[in-house]
């Protein structure tokens, strides 16, 4: 038997006097709070109203369980109120820093609807792991290689000049035997900053003859965009980001660049919901492909 049920019947039959009243203040139908504390009554081993007469009067046994009835009323209404609570407890996850406004509000808007809350924090990748060592989130979207990935974004260059169609080959960056032609480079930006992104680029840069400053890791996001916005300078990133920066966009002809991640999280349960429930709206956020 359900013991709450049945002690929630028993105490709103008691303080109503009546089967009729009790079951409305209830909620459910009157032979539903008679079968209820029918069985309420079996489990205990004795009767709580007397059914003689027209009013449910309590029996000495039945005015001894009250009290204790409800008292488990009450404890079952607080557990319901403090779970409600818990889920409604936000979920703090470390994002990248790239991420837009827009998409993480959009993003958190969909988790409300799966009943989660989250609360972000953008950060570069390095920082986003020990945002989760010491606690300071519940969960993260860390880099990792493609192939250990969940999510994983397309890198290219993007350009705030006209660039020719097709793949950018980076041999054209090539500085002349004159001189003469301006040397442009290629910005990685710090979520970029990672070996199987920035060494595989450097290890092309030096294969092709370019100058060591020609790929070039930025301070920040900014300041990489700010370059590429008063140059003819390449940034290195996603289709999605150079949309947002209102750079022309051309995937990298000699090389396959990729952006991957994954969920790490405090518990393991965390990371599971986050990407079961999440999985299009944090491929959005990342600028990956919104479909498994």
């Amino acid at each position: 038997m359900d013991l709450v049920d049945g002690c929630r019947a028993f105490v709103n039959v008691s303080e109503l006097g009546s089967f009729t009243r009790g079951s409305a203040a209830a909620g459910i139908a009157q032979p539903v709070a008679s079968r209820r504390i029918a069985a309420l009554e079996n489990h205990l081993g004795e009767r709580l109203f007397d059914r003689s007469t027209r009013r449910a009067h309590l029996t000495p046994f039945g005015r001894d369980m009250l009290p204790w009835a409800r008292r488990m009323v009450r404890l079952a209404d607080a557990m319901d109120h403090a779970a409600q609570r818990a889920r409604q407890r936000p979920l703090r996850m470390a994002v990248p820093a790239y991420c837009t406004t827009r998409d993480l509000a959009e993003l958190d808007a969909e988790a409300r609807s799966c009943d989660l809350v989250l609360e972000f924090r953008p950060a570069e990748p390095g920082e986003r792991l020990d945002l989760l060592h010491t606690h300071d989130v519940r969960a993260a979207l860390t880099a990792v290689p493609p192939d250990e990935a969940h999510w994983t974004v397309t890198l290219g260059l993007g350009s705030a000049v006209n660039l020719r169609p097709g793949a950018v080959h980076l041999e054209t960056l090539r500085i002349g035997r004159t001189g003469s032609t301006p040397r442009r480079r290629v910005w990685i930006q710090p979520e970029d900053d990672l070996p199987h992104i920035r060494d595989r680029l450097t290890r092309l840069r030096d294969s092709l003859g370019l100058r060591p400053s020609q790929v070039a890791v930025a301070d920040s996001l900014t300041s990489a965009v700010g370059e590429v916005l008063g140059s003819a300078d390449l940034l290195l990133c996603s289709a999605a980001q150079a949309e947002e920066f209102e750079l022309q966009w051309r995937p990298l002809a000699e090389i396959r660049l990729t952006r991957g991640f994954t969920i790490a999280a405090d518990v393991g349960d965390d990371a599971e919901r986050l990407r079961t429930l999440l999985w299009p709206g944090i491929a959005r956020c990342l600028g990956g492909d919104p479909n498994p």
